[in-house]
């Protein structure tokens, strides 16, 4: 995935383009950059800036747009109305998602638009958003009305949105004690909820706008993503690292599993015809931390993969107990071969089982037509029960296990792995 973060160029790292790209980074995805102002500023002070000319400005889009497929833009820091009227030039013929992060000014204290360029923000960048994430402060100064309570907010989102941005996500609002709550308007209205870090930080904005890029490039919705980007923003805040001698930076430690498994959902979903082997229940993809205790240290989408005609489509983001009937068969098989770590769901066809036979895999099943009826009772209970029976005596791990289904039960089968990717070479033997 390659997502374009246009702004202003940060030398301490916490915010703008080089937050952005970490934050890319960090979600597995490719980040480019077009830089449309050179700012000066620490961890303590800001200095000064300089915006860069509409000529360098082309040149740099033209150059991104003619070598890379862009699979969604944030805009940040636009300095004048030249930089906005040539973005808007530029971009107001794609639809790919865009999200503007409308920042006035800096955790430090510089203020990074020009007050005669906030018209054109409005009238141009605005009316070619995906979505706008405003914080309250910058919502106030773009609708030009207070937020001084919680109906005041679809007043506000309502005023922006007829500046022509589909959606606005107004982030950061305290409208409860100890609580942060982010407001989310589309067609509805949603408040998304959580508790309050009592910290200052630089870079918390982007960090936000930036993972909800990423979310939203996967095909997720305006509500799904905000969710994403608000949980990614905390963790982040968590995470802040003092690197310099004022505020603290936030920072997203890499989850190398999270990592692999987001490049093996993406390696399955480019198989071709794969959409023929997901089953009615649709289909996860999961992988454990070492010496998992319970789903929760189980990754896994939260949603499914899902069909979509012909194709298949990520519904939901990748989380710790995103899983539940897969992450138990693979725990019920980690506990006793410690290095199966990954596993996934597919639909249960007999040329499936015939080409894995062949290709030298083994595969074993069990018939849940003699489940107990004390486990058949027991909500989560069936899959271990035969995950377990099946792996009796076994002294080596099967790569597949599979059953027929029951009564109102679901044939299918269970492809396990090393690691998401030794999961996908046998899927790629199989179907390839």
């Amino acid at each position: 995935m390659n997502l374009l973060s246009i702004g202003g160029s940060d030398p301490s790292s916490g915010a703008g383009i080089q937050s952005d790209v970490k934050t890319f980074a960090s979600l597995n995805a490719y980040g480019l950059t077009t830089i449309t102002a050179i700012t000066g500023q620490s961890t303590s002070k800001f200095g000064k800036i300089q915006p860069v000319s509409k000529t360098i400005l082309k040149n740099q889009l033209d150059s991104i747009f003619s070598d890379f497929k862009i699979d969604g833009i944030k805009i940040g820091m636009v300095y004048n109305s030249e930089i906005i009227k040539t973005l808007y030039r530029s971009l107001k013929n794609y639809s790919i998602p865009i999200i503007v992060d409308p920042v006035i000014k800096s955790t430090t204290g510089g203020m990074l638009i020009q007050k005669s360029a906030v018209k054109d923000l409005k009238k141009y960048l605005i009316s070619i958003a995906t979505v706008i994430t405003p914080n309250k402060f910058e919502a106030e100064f773009i609708s030009g009305k207070k937020i001084n309570s919680k109906k005041s907010l679809p007043t506000v989102g309502k005023i922006i949105q007829e500046m022509g941005s589909k959606s606005v996500v107004i982030t950061g609002l305290e409208l409860k004690k100890n609580h942060i709550t982010d407001f989310v308007m589309t067609e509805n209205q949603e408040f998304i909820e959580n508790k309050k870090l009592e910290t200052i930080n630089h870079g918390s904005g982007c960090n936000y706008s930036a993972s909800m890029l990423f979310s939203l490039a996967q095909g997720n919705s305006i509500l799904e993503s905000a969710k994403f980007a608000q949980k990614f923003t905390l963790d982040s805040i968590k995470g802040a690292q003092k690197v310099g001698k004022g505020i603290t930076i936030t920072h997203k430690k890499l989850d190398q599993n999270y990592s692999k498994l987001s490049n093996a959902i993406n390696k399955f979903m480019n198989i071709e015809n794969i959409s023929l082997q997901i089953p009615e229940c649709q289909t996860n993809f999961v992988f454990s931390k070492n010496s998992p205790k319970s789903i929760k240290d189980v990754l896994g989408i939260s949603g499914r993969i899902v069909k979509t005609g012909n194709s298949v489509t990520k519904a939901g983001d990748l989380e710790y107990g995103g899983s539940k009937h897969v992450a138990t068969a693979l725990l019920t098989m980690n506990k006793k071969f410690s290095h199966i770590r990954s596993a996934i769901n597919l639909k249960l066809q007999k040329e499936t089982i015939t080409k894995l036979e062949k290709n030298g895999f083994t595969v074993k099943n069990y018939d849940r037509t003699k489940e107990p009826k004390s486990i058949k009772n027991k909500e989560g209970s069936s899959i271990g029960w035969g995950i377990t029976n099946v792996l009796k005596g076994s002294k080596e791990p099967p790569d597949a296990i599979f059953h027929k289904g029951d009564f109102g039960k679901e044939p299918m089968i269970i492809i396990f792995g090393t690691t998401p990717d030794s999961v996908i070479q046998k899927i790629s033997k199989i179907f390839s």
